[in-house]
């Protein structure tokens, strides 16, 4: 099969996939972006991006892919839909196949991101789409005016409890330590909003039903003590797994996220990685989008370098 030539292919149309698309077709690389699923990735949750700066008042996260994702197009990225089966590289190129096509490329972005951790509990599997959910924006209108549990304490599940409390008849916040780990501002408001109850120190053990969620088994950390909690719903926000499966042989950290240099440059040459599939310490859009652009800069100048041109 022969391939379809790029200078600059991305993998992952998520906010780091798209401004990287934006920021390499911008600077004349031709550059081709390849998702399995629609654009946007984990910002399409997001109900009211409020803390990008400069877009203010907030937007909900499909309309700010979408306007992502009508700007690299207008600078002359290509974006096409289809699952990646492999990536290779022979010589100077990466391979990139795909059900119907080949591509190949001299830079390479890994952009695919993460999904989200299961708790890994009875009745998790059993009632997922009955009950079980990771996506507030989601599944949020099946609750409104139910009982629902969200369990984390990160940004991701204030944000989503926050969001719930606008539809559900109660929302109850568990979360394993004694404090929540979101941003300050997005902690307090949760802690403020007289709907959400937050119960510190507890653990879901058990997810419990007939044809749909019932109640969950909550256990007490600190004593051991188990309590069954009525519930229609359960939101789990337990933190993410990044999509790896592509290229498994580059170094990763203990969570299984890509480690890269600062210039978000990977081990092997011409191969960037950015996103919430990278090894970091803060997860948010802006640092997805600055991760992209830094990604893409970098790879006009690998292109530029093995092809002996003058870099701009």
């Amino acid at each position: 099969m022969e391939s379809t030539r790029y200078d600059f292919i991305i993998i992952g149309a998520g906010v780091a996939g798209l401004t990287a698309a934006q920021y390499g077709a911008r600077s004349n690389l031709k550059t081709l972006v390849l998702e399995n699923v629609s654009s946007g990735g984990q910002a399409l949750n997001i109900m009211h991006l409020e803390n990008y700066p400069g877009l203010y008042p907030g937007i909900p996260g499909s309309e700010f892919i979408g306007k992502m994702e009508a700007q690299a197009k207008d600078f002359g990225a290509v974006m096409q839909k289809t699952q990646v089966l492999s990536v290779d590289k022979v010589g100077p190129l990466f391979t990139v196949k795909t059900a119907d096509q080949t591509f190949s490329s001299e830079a390479l972005l890994l952009a695919t991101g993460a999904y989200p951790r299961k708790l890994g509990i009875p009745g998790e599997d059993t009632f997922a789409g009955r009950g079980v959910s990771y996506c507030a924006t989601c599944d949020g209108p099946f609750f409104r005016n139910k009982r629902v549990v969200v369990v984390g304490g990160g940004d991701s599940a204030c944000d989503e409890a926050t969001y719930l409390s606008t539809l559900a008849a109660e929302v109850t916040l568990v979360h394993r330590r004694a404090q929540l780990r979101a941003q300050k501002a997005v902690a307090e408001r949760v802690l403020r909003n007289p709907k959400i109850t937050v119960r510190f120190n507890t653990v879901v053990k058990e997810i419990r039903g007939t044809q749909a969620v019932e109640s969950l088994l909550l256990e007490d950390t600190g004593t051991g003590l188990t309590s069954e909690a009525a519930a229609d719903g359960v939101f789990i926000f337990a933190g993410s797994v990044p999509r790896t499966e592509l290229v498994p042989v580059l170094p990763h950290d203990d969570g299984g996220f890509i480690l890269t240099d600062d210039r978000m440059a990977t081990p092997i040459p011409g191969l960037f990685c950015a996103g919430d599939v990278r090894s970091k310490q803060f997860r948010q859009v802006v640092t997805a989008a600055a991760e992209g652009a830094l990604a893409a800069h970098s790879a006009e100048k690998y292109v530029r370098d093995a092809r002996s041109e003058a870099y701009r």
